[in-house]
């Protein structure tokens, strides 16, 4: 990976100097010109710091009658006014005059901050000239909707838009993949150091780490919606999650990064569960999504020890083990990692905290239903069927080999089945051949594909009559809480075990990797059932 990709050598600015706190602004994006009033009022109940008024959003706007509604004074927050034509990502159609007249209006009536596209910046400069109220800081903004080009060509774009004028630079680009965000933050640390205020984000969901971090690299502002369907670009979180959820206010050059690293990661909950942990311990950390594609690349690209480990979930828990410096022995055996911890040598080291979180989860959930034998693991003896073969697949079937348990592989693809059953000893069959497998009573079931995940809900790895069989059904899909096979198994009399309860205990033993200390226990059962 050549330095130039890479946030290795990228060094947030120290934090003796001096700089501004990176500012919430949320986007109003409202039909009628009194609604929009309204958002920007609601954005400042949210604890926002800025509102950009999206002109172009306004259905039948005429400036001379709405802006003076809009920007009425006094106003709850400073105001960002854009007016952001078709060709730039907008909705405006009609001429640039038009619309420069209507950003020149909202200069004259005290708007704090103006948005002006690079490519007509030169335009907007001469008409403006000796206009522009020393109060107004004029954003000459580039959005590319297609990639993220390279360092040098964004510092390039960096002069050309300083060169205009502008007093902020904003550059706002496209992931192809998450290694393109290192290339954003290269160019935050490089105006950093220039002292060139710069909004620099990277859109969709590969780039939202770009939209939580930037105040480690000292971004002018980060956009978040007023609420989730409010977005004014891809993957904009809500402004209530950068504030309470990511902690925002207290990221800075010194914070410690971790992260789930998956695909798709979209719905984990982890980052709710681990930042409010943190925020416990008055650990100086945030905890992010990664949607990675190629975790090797991944790993080498971000490999500052400010990147301080990361939980892996699927497809990446195997292709974490190679990409480890060292890995525990117990996670080698099962060939899954799920927990990457960066020592300060910089050195990977992989563990695996899956198979303790979802064995004793099973385990406590037979003891809570059955009269069991204390000195021996309530699985000895008893046929444990797992469903998948992957990463979790393979932590479940050494778990549950390992106490004593007859272990059983189904998977869809059969030659995957046979390959983990051949490393554990045990038979392999297709989901197909596990429709009629019933080979004695009181078996134990425990599903670790992604099947019956929101947003299919509706789907389930056996049938409702091929459950009859089992007296323990234990599911890894844990959103929704109550998945189709958990409730079916329950219908037919099974004891349940929710994977709520693995995913509790395996982020329990992420927390101590990742932090040292002891997890709080009660707390982070309490987050997950209560805030996910």
């Amino acid at each position: 990976m050549a330095t130039a990709m890479s946030v290795s050598a990228v060094t947030p600015a120290a934090a003796a100097v001096a700089r501004p706190r990176t500012m919430v602004c949320v986007p109003a994006t409202a039909r009628a010109p009194r609604e929009m009033a309204e958002e920007l009022a609601a954005a400042a109940a949210l604890g926002a710091d800025v509102a950009e008024l999206r002109l172009d959003c306004l259905a039948g706007f005429a400036p001379r009658r709405d802006l003076p509604v809009i920007l009425a004074k006094p106003r709850p927050l400073p105001a960002l006014v854009t007016y952001r034509p078709k060709w730039e990502g907008g909705e405006y159609e009609g001429d640039d005059e038009s619309r420069f007249e209507a950003l020149l209006l909202a200069m004259e009536l005290g708007a704090e901050y103006v948005d002006v596209e690079f490519k007509v910046a030169d335009k907007f400069m001469k008409l403006i000239s000796g206009k522009k109220p020393d109060n107004c800081k004029l954003i000459v903004s580039s959005h590319n909707y297609e990639n993220t080009p390279s360092s040098e060509e964004l510092a390039n774009l960096v002069a050309q838009i300083q060169a205009t004028g502008a007093d902020i630079v904003k550059i706002a680009t496209t992931a192809t993949e998450i290694v393109d965000v290192a290339k954003m933050f290269q160019i935050l640390v490089h105006c950093q150091e220039k002292q060139v205020p710069i909004i620099g984000l990277v859109m969709n969901d590969r780039g939202f780490i770009s939209r939580v971090l930037c105040p480690k690299y000292g971004g002018f502002l980060t956009f978040g919606s007023l609420k989730k369907g409010k977005e004014s670009a891809p993957a904009q979180p809500t402004a209530a999650d950068l504030i309470n959820v990511y902690n925002i206010r207290q990221i800075g050059p010194d914070t410690k990064v971790f992260g789930i690293i998956g695909k798709p990661v979209g719905h984990s909950k982890s980052p709710i569960l681990h930042n409010e942990a943190f925020r416990s311990v008055g650990s100086n950390a945030v905890y992010v999504p990664f949607l990675v594609d190629d975790l090797a690349k991944f790993l080498n690209t971000y490999s500052s020890p400010d990147f301080a480990g990361f939980s892996c979930t699927i497809p990446h828990k195997e292709a974490a083990v190679r990409c480890c410096d060292e890995v525990d022995p117990i996670a080698r055996d099962i060939g899954a990692v799920n927990t990457i911890v960066r020592r300060p040598d910089g050195k990977l080291v992989g563990y695996n905290t899956d198979y303790v979180g979802a064995i004793s989860a099973i385990e406590d959930g037979i003891r809570a239903s059955e009269q069991t034998d204390s000195d021996t693991s309530p699985l000895a003896g008893r046929l444990f069927v797992v469903i998948g073969a992957g990463g979790a697949g393979k932590a479940l079937a050494y778990g549950a080999k390992e106490k004593g348990a007859r272990v059983v592989i189904a998977n869809r693809t059969f030659a995957r089945a046979q390959e983990l059953g051949n490393l554990i000893g045990g038979p392999a069959l297709t989901l197909a051949d596990l429709e009629n497998y019933h080979p004695e009573e009181g078996m134990i079931l425990a599903n670790t594909t992604a099947i019956g995940m929101h947003p299919n809900v509706n789907e389930t790895p056996l049938s409702k009559q091929a459950l009859k069989s089992y007296a323990v059904v234990f599911d890894a899909v844990y959103t929704p809480k109550e998945t189709r096979l958990l409730r079916e198994a329950a219908e037919c009399g099974a004891t349940v075990v929710s994977g709520l309860e693995m995913f509790i205990r395996q982020a329990m033993g992420q927390f101590e990797h990742f932090t040292g200390m002891p997890a709080p226990d009660s707390l982070m059962r309490d987050i997950v059932l209560t805030k996910t």
